[in-house]
């Protein structure tokens, strides 16, 4: 049994961190843009394939490695924490560049669209500490079931990435046009998305239990 509150957290750290200025968020809008809505798609299918790559990696290992030792959480955690506050920083902080600005990117085939989605996301070091580091917080390490906790709260954070990165990949033409204009929304979109992130950071920090 996965506690509600497990969930409810990996959600809000799902949403904050696929709402932040990030290379998945970076390729797809890129895409969209500039070679339509469908390419947008096909490469979020490959961005999808690689969230389950590591859903399946890490929660193999790191199953074993919780039961044998529970300690290693503590240094997880405060590492998540620290990584979440550099995010927030480099979402807030003055001078950063929109990710709807409109990148002249080559026109590729369904295949490479795939591949390069794959890969954007196998090397997003954002999604590799979201796996390795914040995740697991939220598994209650005293139930025998921790294997399937894992599974289950990736899957919550793969539904909520896969939900949001379509809307964005079905939008971005349109937002790209709107912020071009407006600077002012797109600094309040980063102070939002950079406090969410902050918040998160310090409850990770201060939390003492495996989940909360």
């Amino acid at each position: 049994m996965v506690e509600p509150n497990a969930v409810l957290g990996v959600v809000s750290v799902a949403l904050g961190m696929v709402l932040s200025p990030g290379p998945n968020m970076m390729y797809l809008v890129s895409r969209s843009i500039s070679q339509g809505r469908r390419a947008g798609i096909i490469s979020l299918s490959g961005v999808v394939a690689g969230f389950l790559v590591y859903l399946t990696a890490t929660n193999l290992g790191l199953a074993a490695l919780f039961s044998t030792f529970p300690q290693v959480l503590t240094v997880i955690r405060l590492a998540g924490a620290g990584y979440l506050l550099w995010l927030a920083w480099k979402t807030i902080r003055p001078g950063g560049a929109s990710v709807f600005t409109v990148r002249d990117v080559p026109h590729d085939p369904p295949p490479r669209l795939f591949a390069m989605g794959l890969m954007t996301n196998l090397l997003n070091p954002k999604i590799a500490i979201l796996y390795i580091s914040v995740i697991p917080q939220f598994v209650d390490i005293r139930a025998v079931n921790v294997l399937f906790q894992g599974v289950v709260l990736g899957l919550f954070q793969i539904a909520v990435a896969a939900t949001v990165n379509l809307s964005i990949v079905l939008a971005a033409g349109s937002v790209a046009g709107f912020l071009a204009h407006r600077p002012a929304w797109l600094r309040i979109q980063r102070i939002a998305m950079g406090s969410m992130l902050g918040a998160l950071a310090l409850m990770l920090a201060f939390s003492r239990s495996a989940s909360f």
